[in-house]
């Protein structure tokens, strides 16, 4: 591979140039890191991702390469893919592809070669930003480049819930005894996966799907999904919400949906300076003391001022204090900020599906 073919501008004039790998392209959106040391095709599958250019902070990416199991949608929703060293000849028993293959296929471009370190700690200090990843590039490309960078939209301003919602019903029959509505804003396969493992069914709802026509297929219990950006953009989403608590169903959000659940309920949410992601964020259960290592993908949260008396903070993340999870006082609703799936892991969290399931007996 050519040096010096790639580079990724941020809004704040910010240049690293690079080696270019994947599809030959240019990738627009906030620039975020992930601190994982695996699951990195997870993560580019994962439609939380939209609009965003992905950053692992782990040195060396694509050991194992890719399969046909650990998809969390049908491809990659992260806009590009900024990592530090790439490599060449993976090895894994079930590998179907390479990271480089797989990323010209689905029409994404890579960099690497670049000190991810330093872009890490540069978000950490200045917060996420917009930015431009640029595979093949010119020198004299990068004046245009940083001030396209600082004319992106800020992700705040988009609705992306609409872009990688299912756009119609799908039905997950696994002739269980009772049936989950989940409203879809982005699902994780994980999710999917852990309640039809439960012998549970599913039936799986585009987002904008009004509460009337969930009701009609009589659920047992609601589950709002994770997904990407600002969750006031997903008003829709919300009005759903906020009629269906009125049915007293219990009702399960995850990540975007511990937004959305919060929001209907009155509560708001706001952005965080760089966001969590990764698979080592520490939660602690207000109620027991117990702390639990979480899989994270969120740049909002819950405003903990704006939670009033009829709902109770249960999580809160040991890092920053930010609110990991709440709970109704009476109703039969729970939901917490980090992923309880955790494809590719931890799965210290996975109990909470079976609280879920209890929930609606």
């Amino acid at each position: 591979m050519d040096k010096n073919n790639a580079v990724i501008v941020l809004q704040d004039g910010t240049v690293l140039k690079g080696t270019g790998f994947g599809a030959k392209d240019t990738a627009e959106g906030e620039v975020v890191f992930n601190t994982s040391m695996t699951g990195y095709q997870e993560a580019l599958t994962d439609p939380s991702y939209k609009y965003q250019i992905l950053m692992m902070t782990y040195p060396l990416v694509g050991n194992y390469g890719i399969n046909r199991e650990d998809f969390e949608s049908d491809g990659i929703k992260a806009e590009g893919f900024i990592v530090r060293e790439v490599t060449q000849e993976p090895s894994h028993g079930k590998l179907t592809s390479d990271l480089n293959e797989f990323l010209k296929e689905q029409g994404i471009p890579g960099i690497c070669g670049i000190d991810t370190r330093f872009l890490t700690r540069r978000i950490r200090i200045h917060g996420v930003m917009n930015g431009i990843l640029k595979y093949p590039y010119e020198e004299k490309e990068t004046e245009d480049l940083i001030e396209r960078a600082k004319k992106l939209k800020n992700i705040s301003e988009l609705d992306l819930v609409d872009m990688v919602s299912t756009n119609k019903i799908k039905k997950h029959d696994v002739g269980g005894k009772k049936t989950i509505a989940l409203i879809d804003c982005g699902v994780k396969q994980g999710i999917v996966h852990n309640i039809l493992k439960r012998k549970v069914n599913l039936i799986q709802f585009p987002a904008r799907t009004p509460k009337e026509k969930i009701m009609e297929h009589e659920p047992d219990g609601i589950l709002i999904s994770n997904g990407p950006g600002n969750p006031e953009k997903s008003d829709y989403v919300i009005k759903t919400v906020a009629d269906l608590i009125h049915e007293r169903i219990p009702a399960f959000g995850i990540c975007l949906g511990v937004q959305i659940m919060a929001l209907a309920l009155g509560a708001k949410t706001y952005k965080l300076k760089f966001g969590h992601r990764g698979s080592n964020q520490p939660v602690k259960e207000l109620k027991t003391g117990r702390v639990y290592i979480t899989t994270q993908n969120h740049g909002f949260a819950v405003d903990p001022e704006s939670v009033d008396d009829k709902l109770e903070i249960s999580h809160i993340n040991l890092n920053d204090q930010s609110v990991e999870g709440i709970r109704h006082k009476e109703l039969p609703i729970i939901a917490v900020q980090y992923h309880p799936e955790a494809y590719p892991g931890p799965h210290d969290s996975c109990y909470l599906f079976d609280e879920f399931v209890k929930m609606m007996k």
